[in-house]
């Protein structure tokens, strides 16, 4: 009888100074989707676009447009770190449009020299714009606007007066830069890598457009074609200065 007293006593003296027990418990970075309580707000998931989902840690977000050699050649910062994604966005859609502009511009000037057109325009480009008759020049400048202004109902932000500094320049979350759906021809890709491809094509088409937009100061200063040039750049590389034949102030 004396033994077990001991004992008794002896296992509760040890109890009294065990340590409590662990209880697990689960935070919300190990819960599994069921544990998260429903009240709870989760963040909304970052849809792709033209297969692109923007990557803050990627350059230029991870837009495509990067070739070699150059990669991502941005001497002037347009795209440096800490831009908003808005910006980027606003960026490269200017880019975009302003390479298809030049494009046509480029092709536009070439045709429209050669060809005389209905309404019998001569001279260089730079100067055939003044030689259009008033009606035709009103109409074309009309559908110039309209177009414009459906672009911009597709891509941008319909800014509000009363909160003016959120929604001005900004584009539509669901907007790819220059993806305005018009595609009669349907050359675009469904492929996301394939998109990725064309848009990098058109991008470095419409760079190299942009460039050749020099042939406009060219006519500025000499007044000529650019099929009228030829003989100018051939006297320029046979080492010939192409001004000898030119009178003082002339311009030839």
């Amino acid at each position: 009888m004396l033994k077990l007293a001991m004992f008794s006593a002896a296992v509760s003296a040890t109890a009294a100074f065990a340590p409590a027990g662990i209880h697990t418990t689960k935070s919300a970075l190990h819960s599994t989707p069921g544990d998260i309580p429903a009240d709870i707000p989760q963040p909304p998931a970052i849809k792709a676009i033209n297969g692109w989902v923007p990557d803050e840690n990627a350059k230029c977000y991870g837009l495509p447009g990067a070739v070699a050699p150059t990669g991502y050649f941005d001497p002037l910062g347009f795209a440096q770190s800490g831009i908003t994604l808005n910006e980027i966005k606003r960026n490269r859609e200017s880019e975009v449009m302003h390479g298809r502009v030049a494009m046509l511009a480029a092709v536009g000037y070439l045709v429209g020299e050669s060809f005389p057109g209905p309404f019998g325009l001569t001279g260089p480009a730079n100067e055939q714009l003044a030689q259009v008759p008033a009606f035709p020049f009103t109409l074309l400048t009309g559908l110039i606007a309209a177009a414009e202004l459906k672009r911009a109902t597709i891509g941008w932000v319909e800014p509000d007066f009363a909160n003016w500094s959120k929604t001005l320049w900004t584009l539509r979350d669901n907007y790819y830069p220059g993806d305005l759906g018009f595609d009669p021809l349907g050359l675009k890709p469904s492929d996301p890598k394939k998109f990725a491809d064309m848009q990098t094509r058109e991008l470095q088409n419409g760079r190299l457009a942009m460039i050749g937009a020099g042939m406009c100061a060219q006519e500025i200063f000499n007044h000529r074609t650019i099929i009228g040039t030829i003989d100018f750049y051939n006297k320029v590389f046979s080492g010939v200065n192409p001004y000898e034949s030119c009178g003082d102030g002339v311009i030839c």
